[in-house]
């Protein structure tokens, strides 16, 4: 079987080191040409950063693609046509496949989505898994469709949230793709496992995350909401709440029911000590536990405040 892989950042990575171990082991499968997102500038230097899955796929000795845009790309395309795929797999790739790619392989294109279709189609899957205060998500494995994340399912498998936040839950999704599309992937290719249409019952988008939906506005937000915020905006784009014109990433914090008489405007700085700064939100108290100044490291509460003075009674992300 012979196999194109597509995907760009860690969640990548172990879904292609799970198939070119699968095919050493059992001499079924082989990838021979991985298509990855061009390298990217990064740091003050602007130093060329290749993607995880580019780094993987050469440390096997296999042929690295990175089209700009694999749509307009047709000296990318000619290259998958030569090679002959039976199936071109897909995981967080960071573009959309136009037709003439999805009709290139003789099975069919399949994706490892980190969701549990058709809830949370989209970009961002496990950010806004995490935001919503899902209890549970997971992977699905798909067959690639003209529609965003919309054709038939091949597997699905379960992953509890718990209290993760995005790189833990993103690791935990990576294996479970990993293991669920060598599980099917013979029977895929034989015909043996059939895709089962979604439907639009329970679907839902999940857009791409921009740096401003990390601007925490106590007046807007739950203790619960930014809790949650914290753990899936880690480490992009963080949380930044504002203390007058200097803003502060919030790194760790832990929500808190308020007591029932308490009657706290929004952003108040309720307590500040080695157990962290408690500020009143739309409801409840949001206590920030690890904290970091612009420029500086990241620090524990208490050592914060002992060069930072921040006193009961002050108000914290409301000047707009």
């Amino acid at each position: 079987m012979k196999l194109v892989y597509m995907g760009t950042p860690e969640f990548a990575v172990k879904p292609l080191e799970k198939l070119i171990e699968y095919g050493r082991v059992t001499g079924k499968a082989s990838v021979g040409l991985v298509v990855t997102q061009p390298d990217r500038a990064a740091g003050r230097g602007k130093k060329e950063i290749m993607s995880p899955v580019k780094e993987c796929a050469l440390a096997h000795g296999i042929e690295v693609l990175q089209p700009s845009r694999i749509r307009y790309d047709e000296e990318t395309k000619a290259a998958i046509r030569a090679y002959s795929p039976d199936m071109i797999i897909v995981a967080a790739f960071g573009q959309i496949l136009p037709k003439d790619v999805l009709d290139i392989p003789s099975v069919c294109c399949v994706n490892i989505h980190a969701s549990l279709l058709p809830r949370w189609r989209g970009a961002s899957p496990i950010q806004h898994a995490i935001l919503a205060g899902d209890r549970l998500t997971g992977v699905t494995i798909m067959k690639m469709a003209e529609g965003l994340d919309t054709g038939d399912m091949f597997a699905k498998r379960e992953v509890a949230i718990g209290s993760m936040d995005y790189p833990e839950l993103s690791e935990e999704l990576s294996n479970a793709g990993a293991e669920l599309l060598v599980e099917n992937l013979e029977g895929i290719a034989s015909g043996a496992v059939k895709g089962i249409p979604q439907g639009e019952d329970g679907a839902s988008y999940a857009g791409m995350i921009g740096k401003e939906q990390g601007i925490l506005d106590p007046r807007e937000t739950t203790a619960e909401e930014a809790e949650r915020m914290v753990r899936a905006f880690r480490p992009w784009p963080g949380v930044t709440v504002m203390r007058g014109d200097t803003p502060l990433k919030i790194k760790a914090a832990s929500a808190f029911d308020a007591p029932e008489d308490a009657a706290n405007t929004p952003g108040t700085v309720l307590y500040a000590s080695d157990s962290g700064i408690g500020i009143a939100m739309k409801e409840g108290i949001l206590r920030i536990e690890e904290i970091q100044a612009p420029g500086k490291k990241s620090m524990d509460a208490g050592s914060f405040l002992r060069g930072n003075r921040i006193v009961p009674g002050e108000t914290l992300g409301t000047d707009r």
